[in-house]
Parts: C-alpha cells; sequence; structure tokens
C-alpha cells in the first residue's frame, strides 16, 4: 500500500472509531444545523479533527480542505498536495441510526486525485485507491457491474439544494428515473453511491449540488475499478460545478441521454393546497 493511502486508511479507521462510539449513544448527541437540511454534529468535528491531526502529523506542509473546518494552508489545483476530507458523509443518516453514513478521504496532488479512501464504519467496508493500482475494498479488487442496459440497471441518487422548487424538480427526476431503470436508491450519501458503484453494487449513480468532498474520494475508486464519471453533459466539470452523473462504461451515453431528457422537460409538480 502505498504510504500516504496508509496514512490516510488510519486517519479514516480513527474517526470510525469515534464513529462508532457516539453511535451507541445517539439520544446525548447535541445536533446543530448549517442549512434547512443541513446538520452537523460534534461527532463530525471530533472525526474531522482527528483525521486532519493524524495527516498533518505525517505531512505538515500539505494543505486540506475538510467540510467543517474549511481550508488549512495553501489549497487549489496548484496546490503541490491537498487532503480532501468529508469526516462523516450521511450525517442525517447517522442522527436518526440509519447505518449508512461513511469516512471519505482523498489526496490531490496539483489537482489530480491520486489517493482515496471510503470507510464504512458500521459494516467495517475499507474502500481504497491508487492512481494506476485499482480499487479495492478489504483488500480486494473490486469492479464496476458488466450492466448494458438502463432498463436493468440499478441507479443510485444524490441531490442537495437549500432552494425547494430545486428539490421539488429533482424529487420529479428521481421518480422519472425510477420508471426508466429496474430501480433508484437515494441512501443519503454520495460518498456511499460512488464506493458501491465501485464494487458493482450500483450500476449507475447522478448527483446535483455536491461538494468537492463529496466526490474527491469516489471519483478516484469508480475510475479505478474500471468506470466512467462526468457531468450532465459527459465533459469534466463535475467536481467544480457538483452535477455528476458515473457508471459502467456501457451505461455512462445512455444515462446522460436519460437525464438531458429529463431535465429538459422535467417542472416541478403542482404543490398541494
Amino acid at each position: 500500500m502505498h504510504p500516504m493511502l496508509n496514512t490516510a486508511v488510519k486517519a479514516a479507521r480513527r474517526a470510525g472509531s469515534i464513529i462508532n462510539r457516539a453511535s451507541l449513544d445517539l439520544e446525548r448527541l447535541p445536533v446543530t444545523r448549517k442549512g434547512p437540511r443541513d446538520l452537523v454534529t460534534e461527532v463530525d468535528r471530533a472525526a474531522e479533527n482527528a483525521i486532519i491531526e493524524i495527516l498533518h502529523s505525517a505531512y505538515p506542509d500539505h494543505a486540506v480542505l475538510a467540510e467543517e473546518s474549511g481550508e488549512h494552508g495553501s489549497t487549489g489545483p496548484d496546490a503541490e498536495y491537498q487532503w480532501i476530507i468529508d469526516p462523516l458523509d450521511g450525517t442525517t443518516n447517522f442522527v436518526h441510526g440509519f447505518p449508512d453514513y461513511a469516512v471519505s478521504i482523498a489526496l490531490a496532488q496539483r489537482g489530480v486525485i491520486t489517493q482515496a479512501v471510503v470507510f464504512d464504519p458500521t459494516r467495517n467496508e475499507l474502500f481504497t485507491a491508487t492512481r494506476g493500482a485499482g480499487a479495492f475494498l478489504n483488500d480486494r479488487r473490486i469492479r464496476v457491474s458488466p450492466r448494458r442496459r438502463l432498463s436493468e440497471a440499478l441507479v443510485g441518487a444524490s441531490f442537495r439544494s437549500s432552494d425547494d422548487q430545486e428539490l421539488r424538480r429533482w424529487a420529479h427526476i428521481f421518480s422519472e428515473m425510477s420508471l426508466a431503470c429496474a430501480g433508484t436508491r437515494r441512501i443519503g450519501s454520495a460518498v456511499l453511491d460512488l464506493a458501491w458503484l465501485a464494487a458493482g453494487r450500483l450500476d449507475a449513480c447522478y448527483g446535483a449540488g455536491l461538494k468537492p468532498w463529496d466526490l474527491a474520494a469516489g471519483s478516484l475508486l469508480v475510475l479505478e475499478a474500471g468506470g466512467l464519471i462526468g457531468d450532465f453533459e459527459g465533459e469534466q466539470t463535475w467536481f467544480e460545478h457538483g452535477n455528476v452523473v458515473a457508471s459502467a462504461p456501457k451505461l455512462f451515453p445512455a444515462m446522460l441521454v436519460q437525464l438531458e431528457s429529463m431535465r429538459g422537460k422535467s417542472s416541478a409538480p403542482p404543490q398541494s393546497a
């Protein structure tokens, strides 16, 4: 295992231990809001601090972009090394005791993701990838599914917005996608959507309004597992703009066509009186 990946694994497991301990006593956990549908807990912050402490101990000159505490050091595409961290993706799930959430850590070198860790602490599943060396789940190599037809595909979705009208629009698209494929899942963790796609559990996924820490580690897992990733036009602006499509290669064109069609004709359903 690459030394930097090994350090990220150590950090992810430390964060996972903090999360698992807290999950045993959720009733006492203070919860605050960053937005109408965006929760944060002391666990998010404690897990993030633990990750940063381990990374900075090993690599004090590396920059960090973290969901809760923001930027540390010189970040951006010109940074030599930048860690991109989501300490607990799926906080709403976590505070409800719904066991679908994960720790996400990625390393970018001059804007290119080179190392990735996604750790699911409830299942003790560790997803890892090094650019050019493949993707793994608990040391077992993983590949995206061989699915070819959208009508047979299981598709994940993750969309975020503080605007109610925009959420209604995406909820309508979600229902339309359900008719076009074998099934749709909105599990509440974009990080797990991408990791499960890499492992062949999902055949495709799409997301809107996502942040770099939602996408960084999972994107490398998908690519190293043989999948494709792009924006809604199939281009490579997804990391900057947060609109993303990822899938097994044979499904990628069909996903783009389907999303373009649904977005073009989508309108929010009428509100009830």
